[in-house]
């Protein structure tokens, strides 16, 4: 899936199916991805409000399987791994993505979980344990708690032990952030006069920190209703900078609060995504899906985002593509792949031979074959088994 190169303004994406598989470079390993999350940053890539080169592909955050390695990994990634990636290059059945931006998923983690989790997740944890540190008995405000990163918010804010205020706009939406921790929820399109609720129900103390992922909707409210030496993180305000200084606000623009700031090293990465995992399976948080999507329907997942149709996380569902459909006439880097991902199983589970042993070996061809891009490869899916098996023997 690639972005259409259209001067200042990119309103379209363009679904491709001839692409060829990626061929990793030094430090890259090759992931053949299960599940996409769309994050509504895709938009603004979409839209052209943030730069991507002519036929970039877009997307963050992908689920799938490790192809093949770089021998010199930092995380000692294997051929066959289950893993979440944080990179670009998202919208695609195939990505190649730095090692150390890869992490393997818990076995106990279900399949999709991890990619509806990860930027998301990981953004919440950032903003609740970096940008601000909550503490327990805090006033915080989430603005569209029913959304993706709102929901994380939210459950992280109540096992914190803090206030929590949400906004939202539907009777639906409400009840999902009450459903995930949040204490109060003023509904932005019934209730106009925020600021006068906020008071009410903090005692006239104002929100100690406010999470605005909309901008320019609530940012003059957002600095009446934060508390002296308040934290307001979001779209900046076009509001006097004397307002601000009065009540010592600290400001916290998208260029601070951004991920790679928390993750930007493969050691830190490794970290917030073991704390983000920790966070998914001994606390149990329920992790929301909203909908998935086939890759070609993207357009649709972008309008259902773009109108805030959506409550939790949207996937994108490539574990079910039928790759048999898709080896004849493609090169012998893209069968050795497709292969890989599913055709050559299936041949295995008819001939009854799946043994560990038997991928193992499988596994090592696939490894050299995918990086040598030189490797005069023609043989048939049939024949390309064959191998395997005369390896094995």
């Amino acid at each position: 899936m690639t972005s259409d190169s259209i001067p200042k303004v990119m309103k379209v994406l363009q679904y491709q199916t001839r692409l060829p598989v990626p061929v990793p470079r030094d430090g890259e390993v090759l992931i053949k991805d299960d599940f996409i999350g769309i994050n509504y940053v895709d938009v603004y890539w979409r839209i052209g409000m943030i730069g991507l080169a002519a036929g970039g592909i877009i997307g963050r955050e992908a689920e799938g399987t490790v192809l093949s390695t770089d021998p010199g990994s930092v995380n000692d990634l294997q051929v066959g791994d289950h893993v979440v990636w944080l990179a670009m290059g998202g919208y695609a059945e195939y990505t190649a993505v730095p090692a150390g931006m890869v992490y393997v998923v818990p076995a106990e983690v279900k399949p999709g979980v991890a990619a509806a989790a990860l930027v998301q997740g990981l953004t919440a944890l950032n903003l609740t344990h970096r940008i601000y540190q909550v503490k327990k008995g805090d006033w915080a405000l989430v603005h569209a708690a029913a959304g993706g990163t709102g929901l994380w918010l939210c459950r992280l804010l109540k096992a914190l032990g803090a206030n929590t205020i949400g906004t939202a706009s539907t009777a639906e939406k409400i009840q999902l952030a009450k459903e995930n921790g949040v204490d109060f929820v003023i509904n932005y399109c019934e209730d106009k006069d925020l600021v006068k609720r906020v008071e009410e129900i903090t005692g006239g103390h104002g929100v100690d920190v406010v999470y605005d992922g909309i901008g320019k909707d609530q940012t003059e409210n957002n600095v009446n209703v934060v508390a002296k030496d308040g934290t307001l993180s979001g779209i900046p305000p076009p509001i006097s900078p004397a307002k601000v200084a009065a009540k010592n606000v600290r400001l916290v623009g998208p260029g601070e609060s951004a991920l790679m700031r928390l993750v930007g090293t493969p050691q830190e990465f490794a970290k917030w995504c073991a704390n983000l995992f920790d966070v998914i399976t001994k606390d149990k948080v329920n992790v929301r899906i909203h909908d998935t999507y086939p890759l070609s329907e993207i357009v649709r997942a972008h309008q259902d985002l773009d109108g805030r149709k959506t409550t939790g996380k949207v996937l994108v569902n490539l574990a079910g593509i039928n790759m048999e459909n898709k080896i004849t006439g493609l090169s012998p880097n893209q069968a050795f792949a497709d292969v890989k991902g599913l055709t050559a199983l299936r041949i295995a589970e008819k001939r009854q031979n799946t043994s560990p042993e038997w991928l193992a070996i499988f596994h090592k061809l696939v490894n050299k074959v995918v990086r040598d891009t030189a490797a005069a490869r023609t043989e048939t899916v049939e024949e390309i088994y064959e191998d395997a098996v005369e390896h094995q023997g």
